[in-house]
């Protein structure tokens, strides 16, 4: 009788002793001791790089997370003939930093333009023409249907999302999306500027 050839990787000792080789094997074949030996062994290596790259720790833990969790997902896509799991591992840690200095990027251009649209808010409620503004505005919206008015009203002045007014009405999802849209479409086209001659 043929035994399982992934029986050795049952316990930590003997999944530690493993060659790189046998490990990536074990791996690729999706054992999980295999796996939880491969974290314990180059988990403190993913983590140091992207902890150096990051400069967080949170960031890094997360960044460790997902390079595991890829491995996990991709392993059958691992090719010894292309070199070491250590470099395989360091190759998709290098992916996921990235990942991540541009995740922060767009967060912080986030921030910067809401911060800037504030700001730009801030100002338009000192001219005068605010105001006037401000009352067209709602004139124009007291003269949607009441569904329209009702789900622009929780929008824009309750600030809620589209799934917290379908909550709030019990309306679905769809038909939400559909009054706003539509509401949206109609406050324009009454508060679009007369073409000019």
């Amino acid at each position: 009788m043929r035994t399982d050839p992934t029986a050795e990787h049952l316990t930590a000792e003997s999944g530690d002793a493993l060659t790189d080789a046998d490990l990536a094997r074990g791996i690729v074949d999706g054992d999980e001791a295999s796996m939880a030996t491969a974290y314990r062994r180059w988990a403190p290596l993913v983590h140091a790089l992207a902890r150096r790259s990051l400069g967080d720790a949170r960031e890094a833990e997360d960044v460790t997370q997902q390079v595991f969790l890829a491995v996990w997902r991709g392993a059958r896509g691992y090719r010894p003939e292309r070199g070491p799991v250590a470099a395989w591992l360091v190759g998709i840690t290098r992916r996921k930093i990235a990942d991540t200095l541009s995740a922060r990027t767009r967060r912080t251009e986030l921030v910067g333009a809401a911060g800037a649209l504030l700001v730009l808010a801030d100002d338009t409620r000192t001219r005068p023409e605010a105001a006037l503004d401000r009352v067209v505005v709602r004139h124009e919206l007291a003269k949607l249907p009441t569904p329209q008015r009702r789900v622009l009203h929780l929008a824009f002045y309750e600030d809620l999302t589209q799934t917290q007014i379908a909550r709030r009405t019990g309306w679905p999802l769809g038909t939400v999306k559909s009054h706003s849209r539509r509401g949206m479409h109609q406050l324009r086209d009454c508060l679009r500027p007369p073409a000019e001659v």
